[in-house]
């Protein structure tokens, strides 16, 4: 089965299945989630495949994090992540992008992502539900993080920590590429 296909079937199995668990409704992960009842339920039956800000969306209302939606197996305590199974989630054609790198749910959502923004390029996030918070650390170039409408500049070798319940852009104003690590913690569904 192809990487895409079997991305595919494991979100629409672990949507359904936390959906579940959480008794949720359609109707009702939709409005927690902002996304149509349509939508989830094209999801749902592995009938397509939504963008990162969807499933981050949905990963948001249910309360986990992208990585266990995206998760194709129930793995023991220790997992290695090999290099050749980080998700690449978002690209340009002009060479950005972000990998996810690993997650997991202590106590809720935990991830670790891999960030490439080229020169001139940006990438925009809807807040995520209150007592998110991202740590972001520059490995090289410089990232322009605007949160909630105010610029903050961060060169490599600095990190920044910020509570993400704000709309939120990472950009690269430089001529040189933005390479970044970053850790998002979003809180567990009460």
């Amino acid at each position: 089965m192809a990487d895409l296909d079997l991305l595919t079937q494991s979100l629409a199995r672990n949507v359904r299945r936390w959906r579940t668990e959480r008794g949720f409704t359609l109707d009702t992960l939709a409005a927690r989630a902002g996304v149509s009842r349509g939508m989830l339920i094209q999801i749902e039956q592995a009938r397509t495949n939504p963008s990162i800000g969807t499933v981050v969306k949905i990963g948001d209302a249910l309360g986990i994090s992208v990585t266990t939606l995206l998760d194709y197996e129930q793995g023991p305590r220790v997992r290695v992540v090999p290099a050749d199974q980080a998700v690449r989630l978002w690209h340009t054609e002009g060479g950005s992008y972000n990998r996810l790198l690993a997650g997991t749910e202590a106590p809720g959502p935990l991830e670790l992502w891999d960030w490439n923004l080229m020169p001139g390029e940006h990438s925009s996030a809807d807040p995520h539900p209150s007592g998110t918070v991202e740590l972001v650390h520059v490995t090289a170039g410089e990232l322009t993080l605007e949160v909630d409408g105010v610029r903050h500049a961060v060169p490599a070798g600095a990190s920044v920590t910020f509570e993400a319940d704000a709309p939120h852009t990472y950009g690269n104003e430089g001529d040189v590429p933005t390479r970044m690590v970053m850790a998002v913690s979003v809180p567990p569904v009460r």
